[in-house]
């Protein structure tokens, strides 16, 4: 590691410190499965909240708690046991581009994953690799719309193997697996190493690296992911994803 490096990995992991704390949750949208203390309810709360993770945070907020009021808060329980005239209060839900339809999919896209493939743990279990998480996204896609869908719902699960950055679901990924002793993100998924995972990537992350010099590639896209990856576990091979709390922080609360 060269002394510039050095210097750097010092201060993210200031950063990392200052605002890896449960005073983040307060304002995050990781604040909805921390609602729940049950493994199932946590993990589709999360998952839905992820997937409506663009946009104004206190919008993005009051609508995920929307999402969870229509389930009665029992999100588990109403993706296997909802009945057809349950769904009718979904009717007028949007969130951004994200609408009831999109949402009557994911809830059915949820139920065939619970029923049938060991959950949303399972999918990634089942194809994830030594080095990535990025292909069991690319499974997840598949799997969840074998269910009958409108298309325009696809557009809100992305696919890295298409090059998409899936900053969303990266995200995701970091709450489920991802084990820290501050309270933020959960660590539930005890199987899966947070080593392979890659660092949520969006426009502010992206030129905050970039500034910093742990990115060089202009697109946020999956080669970015990839390069971003890389760097980051130079900087710590065990705990890569901790600096987006950092380059959030720096990006968000700093305005670096």
């Amino acid at each position: 590691m060269t002394s510039d490096l050095k210097k750097l990995h010092e201060i993210l992991d200031e950063k990392v410190a200052q605002y890896n704390n449960p005073d983040f949750i307060e304002l995050d949208p990781i604040q909805i499965p921390h609602a729940y203390g049950k493994k199932e309810d946590i993990e589709i709360s999360g998952f839905l909240s992820a997937t409506i993770s663009w946009g104004n945070r206190t919008s993005i907020v009051k609508n995920a708690k929307r999402m969870m009021a229509y389930m009665g808060d029992s999100p588990y329980d109403f993706i296997l046991n909802h009945k057809e005239h349950h769904l009718n209060k979904l009717d007028g839900f949007v969130h951004r581009t994200f609408n009831s339809d999109d949402l009557l999919t994911f809830i059915a896209g949820l139920k065939h994953l619970y029923k049938d493939k060991n959950g949303l743990e399972g999918i990634f279990m089942a194809f994830k690799t030594k080095e990535s998480l990025q292909p069991a996204i690319h499974e997840l896609k598949k799997e969840f719309f074998s269910v009958p869908h409108l298309a325009r719902s696809r557009k809100h699960l992305p696919d890295p193997m298409k090059d998409s950055a899936a900053k969303r679901i990266n995200m995701y990924l970091r709450w489920m697996i991802r084990q820290d002793n501050a309270g933020v993100d959960f660590g539930i998924w005890r199987k899966i190493s947070p080593s392979i995972l890659s660092c949520p990537l969006d426009v502010h992350s992206g030129k905050i690296a970039r500034k910093l010099g742990l990115l060089n590639r202009q697109q946020n896209d999956a080669k970015a992911v990839s390069e971003l990856d890389y760097t980051l576990r130079i900087l710590d091979k065990e705990d890569p994803v901790k600096y987006d709390f950092a380059l959030f922080g720096l990006g968000v609360f700093e305005g670096y």
